[in-house]
């Protein structure tokens, strides 16, 4: 693997060594940063520090990254945690903007925050090609940037909150649209045409990242139940019917099934 030449070597801990994160901190290990981490489930990770506690894993890091589930698990750690009175928190769980907002409610003063969520499998972040979105002051995303870089295209998206919302969008188009499509090959299968032969016509239209995700299924991960999770953070009180319908998708299929299950199995979107 290609080394990054990185100023400085910040010491990094990564909190959350699930799905993502475990690739992460491989990833930054391989590149030479010093990584601690941290996971309520204990793992061996290559070139990787894993201590048995947040609170040791954050403590003399100068950067600390949370990958975890939810908005309320991720405040619950970072309480948990002890940061250097210079440290950067990044977030890179999809937690939208309001958890943005209360996450850097709890933090100790002097402590930096920046959200970037990313967009990518587990490939693309053993890979370093995960899409990046981040949010925070210019001082802050500078400051991380050689961290990000190492794992793949940063997006700058401005103030603190707007990656996070960024990311929501993000989610939200790629699973109305996968919804969008387990109903038009309902009418494909209605109509006499091969659902490979649909797949193949629609790939160049509207629905191409649908397409391109389903044709990939084998080589991502996305659970149905985070995605619901996501989905949510969209929806809300607000009035949004195609959104609302794709959560019914979601509430039918197997939550631990890839998202893609839903156009696979052409599930019904009922009223």
């Amino acid at each position: 693997m290609a080394r990054i030449t990185v100023t400085g070597m910040e010491k990094i801990a990564v909190l959350g060594l699930g799905h993502m994160g475990a690739p992460i901190a491989r990833r930054l290990a391989a590149h030479g940063f010093p990584v601690t981490g941290w996971s309520r489930t204990p793992r061996r990770i290559d070139g990787v520090t894993v201590v048995p506690d947040a609170a040791a894993a954050a403590r003399d890091a100068g950067i600390v990254i949370t990958m975890l589930t939810d908005g309320p698990t991720v405040i619950e750690v970072v309480r948990a945690a002890q940061f250097k009175a210079t440290a950067t928190l990044v977030d890179m769980s999809t937690i939208g903007p309001d958890a943005v907002r209360d996450l850097a409610a709890v933090l100790p003063g002097g402590v930096d925050l920046v959200d970037a969520p990313v967009a990518g499998s587990t490939g693309a972040a053993e890979g370093g090609t995960l899409r990046i979105f981040a949010g925070g002051t210019d001082a802050a995303l500078d400051r991380v940037a050689p961290v990000l870089a190492a794992l793949g295209e940063v997006r700058r998206c401005g103030p603190s909150g707007r990656g996070a919302a960024m990311k929501v969008v993000l989610n939200t188009a790629l699973v109305t649209a996968l919804a969008s499509l387990a109903e038009v090959l309902q009418v494909a299968d209605a109509v006499g045409v091969p659902r490979e032969e649909a797949l193949e016509a629609l790939r160049g239209g509207p629905l191409g990242i649908a397409v391109e995700r389903v044709l990939t299924a084998r080589s991502a991960h996305f659970a149905v139940r985070l995605a619901a999770k996501d989905l949510a953070l969209s929806v809300g009180d607000r009035d949004l019917p195609v959104a609302v319908a794709a959560g019914r998708h979601l509430a039918a299929a197997d939550p631990e099934a890839d998202l893609t299950t839903i156009v696979l199995k052409g599930l019904p979107c009922s009223s």
